[in-house]
C-alpha cells in the first residue's frame, strides 16, 4: 500500500473515532511495526491473540471453531482482524467507547421515527417561530405541494431496498447486472439431482433384514447402494440431513443389516457422499452470479458426472445379470472413488471459501501442483483447471490483444472504473486516467498470473490509449493463451503482446505526436529557457502585471504574450500557439504550503477564500499550456502545475533582479556628486550590489545547476525507455528533483527565500522613491560651475552638497533618516540571508550530497558571512538550553 493511501485511511479512521492523535505519528508507527515484523513473528502474534481472545470469550470452543472455519475458507484479512480484536479487548477505554456507540446506534435503529420526529419537531418549531408571522392563506397551496414532495422522497428512501440503494449510489456498466434465476431446488425439490431429505428425527427404514439370509441381504444392499450412488434414497440406507450447506453427506444404515455387510457398505458409501457434494456444487455454481469461471468448472464437472452415471448404469447391468457382490463392487469403484474424492474436495474448498473468478483458478492451480506424485489426480485437476480457465483466458486475450475488457461478472484481475454518467466525469480526465481508469484487483489475480499482473495491466492500458487515438489495434502475434502447468507458454504470449503494445504507443507519442518537441517547448517558456522571449515579455507586461489582480485585463495579457512570441526567437517554435496566460487566485507560497499540508492539521489554514488574498499580477501570474490526447498523459494537469510552480518562482526572482538593475541605473547619478556627498550613498549602493549578487546567484543556481543538469539526465533517460510508464516515471522524477532542489518543497527554505525577496523589493521601492532627489542633486551638480563663474568663486561646488539624505528620508520615512533606513534594510537583508545560509548548512550536515550547498559556496565565496554563521551556530545551543530551562 502506498504511503499516501495509508495516510489517507489513517486520517479517516481517526476522524471516525473522534481521536486527536496525529496521523503522521500513527503512520510512522505502522510503518515501523510493519518493517520490523517478520512472517514467523507475525504468525506467533496471531496465535497469541487467538489464545487471548479465547480465554476472554464466553464460549472459547465456539470461538476457536469459528476461527478455524474462516481459516479453512481462506478469508481475506483474517489475521489483521484477529489482531484488531485483540487490541480492542485489551483497551478498556476503547471498549467502553465502542459499547456506548453501539447502544446509541441500536437505539436509533429501533426508534428511527422517534429520533427523526424529535429532530423534525425541533427544527420545525424553530422554523415556525421565524416564519409564522409571514405565512398567509395564499402560501398554503405552495406549502402543501412542497410537503407532499418531501414526504414522497422520504417514503421512497425508507422503502428502497439496500441492494437497490447501493446500485443507485454506484454507477456501473450495464453488463455488470446479472439476471436472477429462481431457486428451483427449494420450489421443486424433485428436480434436485441430490438426495431429498425432508424427514427430521430418526431415519425410517423398511422391514428389518434380520430373518433374511446374508446372501439375500447382500443383494438388497447392492440395490440400495446403487440407488444412493445416483442420489436416491434406499430402503435400508437413508441419507442424514445436512449439518450445513457445504458439509459432507452422512448416511444411516439399518441396524438389522449383518455386521460384516454393514462394515463393507460403510466403505463404499463415501462415493455417494462425494456424489452429493459434487451435485450440490454444480447446481449452486451454475447460477449467473457465480461467474463464468465457476460456470466453466461446473460444465467440466457435469461432463465427468455423465461418465460417472454411465459407470453406475454399467454396475446396475452387472448386478441384474447376477453373480455381483459387494467385493466386486468395491473392486470396480476404486478408480472412480479416487476421482470423485478429488472432485468433492475441490467443490468443498471452493464453496466454503466463496471463491469466484481468479480465486477459483488459484485454488485449482494449487490443487494441480499438489498432485505431483499422483499422475491420475494431476491429470484430472489439470483438465478441470484448463476448462475453468477458458472464459478467463478469453477475457485476458481481449485485454492484451485489443485493450477491451468484457467482464460481466467482475472476475478479471483488471477492473474498468469508467464513469458512465457524464456529470461524474472528472474535470481533468487525463490526469486521473492513467492511475484510476484501470486498476488491479489483487484478490482476483490467479496465482499463476501474479508475476505478470502488472505487465497485463500495462498492455491493455497501452492498447486502450491507442484505440482512443483512433488507431486500429491488431496485434500481429495474437495467439491463443492456454493454461499449462509450465508457465512459459502463456507468459511468453503475454510478454509478446506487451512488447507490441508498448512499442506502438511509444512510437505514437514520440514520433506522431512529437512528445520531446512538446517538452522542449514547455521548457522554453516555463523554465525560462528562451531568454529573449522572457525579457521582451516582461518589458511589455510589467506595467500591466504591477496592478492589482482585479484591475488586470486578461485579453491584454494574451495580446502582449502573442506579440512577444511573434517578435522573439520563440517565433520558430511550432507549439507556441498552445501558450496561454493565467491569473491564479493565490500566490506561490499559498499554493506550495497548501500542497505540502494536505491531510495534516495545518491544511485548514490554507482554505482561505480567494477574496482575502490581495494579490498583484506579478504574484498571481503564470503561463498555461494546452495539450491534446495522448500527450496529455504525460503533460497532464499535475505536471503543468509543477511547471507553473517552478515558473512562478523563477519569474518573481527575475522580476526582483530587474528592480535591482533599475536601482543600479538610478544610482549612476551619484557619479556626478561631489566626493563627500557621494559617500553618503555608498552604503545604499553596497547593499544594492549585495542584493543583486544574491538574487543573480540564486537564479544561476536554479537555472544552471538544477534545471539544466536534471534536464540533461531526463533527456538521456527518455531515449532509453521502452514503454510509456518509464516515460512517466522519468518525467515525474525530473519535476520532483527540480521542485526539491529549487527549495520549493521545503517550507522553511521557501519562506526564507520569500522573505529575502520581500526585503529586496522594499529596498527597491524605497530607492525608487528617492529618485527625484537624485535628479535634484544631479541638476545642482550640473549648475554648479555656472553659478561658480557667475559669482566669481568656487565655493559653491565644494560647500553646497546635494540635498541631504536626512531631507530625503523625511519624504520616505517620518521617523528614520536616510542612513538609518539603509542600515535597517542592511540588517534585515543580512539576517534573512544568514538564516537561509544557516538552514542550507544544516541540510548539508545531514546530507553531504545536498546540491543546495552550492548556494552556500556561491553566496559566501569570500567567507563574508562565515563569521556570522559561526556565531549563529555557537549561540543556537545556548538559546535552546535557555528555552528548556524556562519550560522546566
Amino acid at each position: 500500500m502506498s504511503e499516501f493511501k495509508l495516510h489517507h485511511l489513517v486520517t479517516e479512521l481517526i476522524e471516525h473515532l473522534g481521536s486527536r492523535a496525529s496521523p503522521e505519528w500513527c503512520v510512522e508507527n505502522l510503518q515501523k511495526d510493519s518493517a520490523a515484523t517478520s512472517l514467523s513473528s507475525y504468525n506467533h502474534v496471531t496465535q497469541s491473540c487467538i489464545r487471548q481472545l479465547a480465554r476472554k470469550s464466553p464460549d472459547p470452543q465456539s470461538f476457536i471453531a469459528k476461527y478455524e472455519e474462516l481459516k479453512a475458507k481462506d478469508t481475506d484479512c483474517l489475521r489483521p482482524f484477529v489482531q484488531l480484536l485483540s487490541v480492542i479487548s485489551e483497551d478498556r477505554k476503547l471498549k467502553e467507547y465502542l459499547q456506548k456507540n453501539a447502544k446509541k446506534a441500536t437505539t436509533e435503529l429501533q426508534n428511527p421515527q422517534v429520533s427523526q420526529g424529535s429532530i423534525g419537531s425541533i427544527s420545525g418549531a424553530v422554523a415556525d417561530s421565524k416564519v409564522i408571522e409571514n405565512v398567509t392563506t395564499k402560501d398554503l397551496p405552495r406549502i402543501r405541494i412542497r410537503l407532499q414532495k418531501e414526504a414522497e422522497i422520504a417514503l421512497g428512501k425508507r422503502t428502497l431496498p439496500s441492494s437497490k440503494r447501493e446500485n443507485q449510489g454506484k454507477a456501473r456498466h450495464p453488463n455488470y447486472h446479472s439476471p436472477v434465476m429462481p431457486n428451483w431446488n427449494n420450489v421443486r425439490p424433485n428436480m434436485n439431482l441430490d438426495f431429498i431429505t425432508d424427514h427430521s428425527g430418526p431415519a425410517l427404514f423398511s422391514a428389518p433384514l434380520g430373518p433374511i439370509p446374508v446372501c439375500s441381504q447382500e443383494s438388497m444392499l447392492l440395490e440400495d447402494i446403487l440407488s444412493c450412488l445416483e442420489g436416491a434414497e434406499g430402503d435400508y440406507i437413508v441419507p442424514d440431513p445436512l449439518q450445513g450447506p457445504y458439509e459432507t453427506r452422512m448416511f444411516s444404515i439399518s441396524e438389522s443389516v449383518d455386521p460384516s455387510l454393514r462394515e463393507f457398505t460403510e466403505k463404499i458409501l463415501p462415493l455417494a457422499s462425494h456424489y452429493s457434494m459434487v451435485m450440490r456444487f454444480i447446481q449452486e455454481k451454475s447460477q449467473f452470479e457465480y461467474g463464468q469461471v465457476n460456470h466453466a468448472l461446473t460444465a467440466a464437472m457435469t461432463a465427468l458426472m455423465k461418465d460417472y452415471m454411465v459407470f453406475v448404469a454399467q454396475l446396475e447391468t452387472a448386478h441384474r445379470k447376477g453373480s455381483f457382490t459387494l467385493h466386486k463392487l468395491w473392486f470396480f469403484i476404486q478408480p472412480t472413488l479416487h476421482t470423485m474424492e478429488i472432485l468433492a474436495n475441490i467443490a468443498s474448498t471452493i464453496s466454503k471459501s466463496g471463491a469466484k473468478g481468479g480465486k477459483v483458478l488459484s485454488l485449482l492451480h494449487e490443487r494441480t501442483s499438489s498432485y505431483t506424485g499422483d499422475p491420475t489426480g494431476q491429470e484430472l485437476c489439470l483438465y478441470l483447471t484448463q476448462k475453468a480457465c477458458v472464459p478467463y483466458m478469453e477475457i485476458l486475450e481481449k485485454w492484451v490483444y485489443k485493450g477491451v475488457i468484457c467482464d460481466p461478472y467482475q472476475e478479471f484481475l483488471v477492473e474498468d472504473n469508467e464513469v458512465i454518467q457524464k456529470e461524474e466525469l472528472p474535470l481533468d480526465y487525463s490526469a486521473d486516467y492513467w492511475e484510476k481508469r484501470y486498476t488491479i484487483r489483487r484478490e482476483r489475480i490467479p496465482v499463476f498470473l501474479e508475476r505478470v499482473a502488472d505487465v497485463i495491466l500495462r498492455t491493455g492500458k497501452y492498447l486502450n490509449v491507442i484505440r482512443q487515438c483512433g488507431k486500429n489495434v491488431k496485434s500481429p502475434q495474437a495467439e491463443e493463451i492456454v493454461y499449462t502447468i509450465k508457465k512459459r507458454q502463456y507468459v511468453e504470449a503475454i510478454e509478446k503482446a506487451y512488447h507490441f503494445a508498448s512499442i506502438t504507443l511509444l512510437q505514437l507519442l514520440m514520433q506522431e505526436n512529437d512528445l520531446m518537441g512538446r517538452l522542449r517547448s514547455v521548457k522554453h517558456y516555463f523554465l525560462l529557457d528562451q531568454g529573449d522571449f522572457i525579457v521582451q515579455f516582461m518589458d511589455s507586461c510589467e506595467a500591466e502585471l504591477s496592478k492589482n489582480i482585479d484591475d488586470i485585463v486578461p485579453t491584454r495579457l494574451e495580446s502582449l504574450l502573442e506579440l512577444a512570441l511573434r517578435t522573439s526567437a520563440a517565433n520558430g517554435d511550432p507549439y507556441k500557439d498552445d501558450m496561454r496566460t493565467e491569473l491564479l487566485p493565490y500566490d506561490l507560497m499559498f499554493q506550495m504550503f497548501k500542497i505540502l499540508s494536505i491531510e495534516t492539521d495545518e491544511e485548514k489554514e490554507y482554505r482561505l477564500p480567494s477574496d482575502k488574498l490581495q494579490l498583484l499580477g506579478l504574484e498571481s501570474f503564470s503561463f498555461g499550456y494546452e495539450v491534446k490526447w495522448p500527450v496529455s498523459l504525460v503533460l497532464n494537469r499535475r505536471a503543468i502545475a509543477c511547471y507553473q510552480m517552478i515558473f512562478r518562482h523563477l519569474f518573481y526572482c527575475k522580476h526582483v533582479e530587474r528592480l535591482l538593475c533599475r536601482v543600479w541605473i538610478c544610482n549612476k547619478v551619484a557619479k556626478s556628486f561631489a566626493l563627500r556627498a557621494a559617500k553618503t550613498y555608498a552604503s545604499a549602493f553596497a547593499l544594492r550590489q549585495r542584493m543583486l549578487n544574491c538574487v543573480q546567484n540564486l537564479e544561476y543556481y536554479m537555472m544552471v545547476e538544477v534545471i539544466e543538469p536534471n534536464w540533461v539526465t531526463f533527456f538521456s533517460s527518455i531515449n532509453k525507455v521502452n514503454n510509456v510508464d518509464d516515460v512517466l516515471v522519468c518525467h515525474s522524477d525530473f519535476l520532483d528533483n527540480c521542485l526539491k532542489d529549487c527549495m520549493l518543497t521545503n517550507p522553511t527554505l521557501l519562506r526564507t527565500v520569500n522573505k529575502l525577496m520581500a526585503v529586496c523589493v522594499q529596498f527597491c521601492h524605497f530607492i525608487q522613491h528617492m529618485r527625484r532627489y537624485y535628479l535634484d542633486a544631479e541638476l545642482t551638480s550640473m549648475l554648479g560651475p555656472a553659478y561658480e563663474s557667475y559669482e566669481g568663486s568656487n565655493v559653491y561646488a565644494e560647500e553646497t552638497p546635494p540635498p541631504s539624505p536626512e531631507h530625503q528620508s523625511t519624504m520616505a520615512c517620518d521617523s528614520d533618516s536616510f542612513e538609518q533606513s539603509i542600515a535597517k534594510f542592511n540588517l534585515q537583508f543580512t539576517a534573512v540571508l544568514v538564516g537561509l545560509l544557516d538552514k542550507i548548512s544544516e541540510l548539508g550536515r545531514e546530507n553531504n550530497g545536498e546540491k543546495l550547498l552550492n548556494v552556500l559556496y556561491r553566496l559566501d565565496f569570500n567567507t563574508f558571512y562565515t563569521e556570522q554563521l559561526e556565531r549563529l551556530c555557537t549561540d543556537r545551543p545556548m538559546v535552546e538550553n535557555g528555552k528548556e530551562g524556562t519550560s522546566g
